[in-house]
């Protein structure tokens, strides 16, 4: 045993799984500590519209809303607009008091409801903090219609200063939450599969660039550096097609969620996987072997800014713009709007093409850049040289 470990020791590549090993450690803490800190302090952050169609009592509760959540609130005038911003993300939840909100509101035995409409086409923890939203929400309308002189209100609509009042008292046990979601995903399993896609397909193009550069070391003196890097695109696209399909109908197979089909799923996770591969390959094109260690920094970095997990509107301005530059983040989004729902995936596909674009136009310079390793001379010219 004791030779076997000495054996191992002096080998390169142990030292290099060692060293690969603690990076992931120190980098995924350093990324993760810092990208998730202060996620709950900036919930404030996250966007609440208010519809009012009530121009009396509505008017009031809307305007002690936008004044009082700690949200950014905001009104809007029309249902159907404030749908439209909350189906493209714009907007993390809709308030809508509907016209006759003060008629229910004012009747002896009548209950008024606020219409909350969440898109559940978002990371899982939207769902989870607009609920709760709505409760506060609901809570807040009845303070203020009680607290805030209500009574004031309905004794303007003609209504005897004793009914006022008794309507007043029972308000708060009045006015109920209706929440309504849009594009519903259907569990927990299809809620992660936008992640997981993420995941395995830059891991997966990781690993796969890593074997190919020491392919490519491996054939360096039998082919061109320019043949190479053409062997190699040739491979990296024939190896998406099959990969991407394999994934997609494995998704499919497994009952998951496609709102927009599977022929769309599969072409977005072509384009996606292909950009990861190119991405990744970059740094290997780059800095070789040691490309690697920026891998990992840029896997943990997507997972973080790309709002897979946690929304991107709660991260830091820092790792926000660090999402706008990294293909994850429009990865994410178009798979949440293929799979669960939402507008067309095109300016996601078009920001992908780019990233795709610049990563191999930076790989050709760094190809250009290297110089050629000298080829080896056959065996047989070797033999004759030495015959003469």
């Amino acid at each position: 045993m004791k030779n076997a470990l000495q054996a191992f020791m002096k080998r390169p590549t142990t030292w290099i799984g060692i060293v690969t090993a603690l990076m992931f450690q120190i980098v995924f803490s350093a990324i993760w500590m810092t990208g998730y800190d202060g996620v709950t302090e900036r919930v404030g952050e996250l966007r609440i519209a208010v519809v009012n169609e009530d121009e009396q009592m509505g008017r009031q509760v809307a305007s002690g809303l936008v004044q009082n959540l700690p949200f950014d609130m905001r009104e809007e005038s029309s249902l159907e607009a404030a749908k439209k911003r909350l189906n493209e993300r714009e907007l993390q939840m809709v308030v809508y008091i509907p016209g006759d909100f003060s008629m229910k509101a004012t009747a002896a035995d009548g209950t008024a409801s606020i219409q909350y409409l969440i898109n559940e086409s978002n990371p899982a923890l939207i769902k989870s903090i607009m609920t709760g939203a709505a409760a506060q929400i609901t809570a807040e309308v009845n303070r203020q219609a009680v607290a805030g002189g209500v009574q004031t209100v309905l004794g303007g609509l003609h209504m005897p200063a004793d009914q006022a009042a008794a309507a007043s008292r029972g308000l708060s046990e009045r006015v109920t939450s209706d929440i309504r979601s849009t594009n519903v995903v259907d569990g927990m399993n299809n809620q992660m599969v936008p992640m997981m896609m993420v995941l395995a397909s830059y891991v997966g193009a990781m690993i796969m660039g890593m074997n190919f550069e020491q392919s490519a070391l491996a054939v360096g003196q039998a082919a061109g550096k320019w043949q190479r890097f053409a062997a190699r695109s040739v491979m990296n696209i024939g190896a998406a097609i099959v990969v991407s399909l394999v994934g997609s109908t494995l998704l499919a197979s497994f009952g998951g969620q496609m709102a927009q089909g599977f022929l769309h799923l599969w072409l977005f996770q072509l384009l996606f996987l292909l950009t990861f591969v190119f991405v990744s390959q970059m740094f290997l094109y780059l800095f070789g072997m040691g490309g690697m260690l920026f891998n990992i920094m840029a896997l943990s970095a997507q997972l973080v800014s790309s709002g897979a997990i946690v929304p991107r509107e709660l991260l830091s301005d820092f790792y926000i713009a660090l999402g706008d530059m990294l293909p994850a983040t429009y990865a994410v989004e178009g798979n949440m709007n293929l799979l669960f729902g939402g507008p067309s995936p095109s300016s996601d596909a078009l920001a992908l093409g780019v990233i795709a674009a610049v990563a191999v136009a930076i790989s050709v310079f760094a190809v250009a850049a290297k110089r050629q390793a000298p080829r080896s001379q056959p065996v047989a010219a070797i033999a004759s040289q030495h015959g003469k």
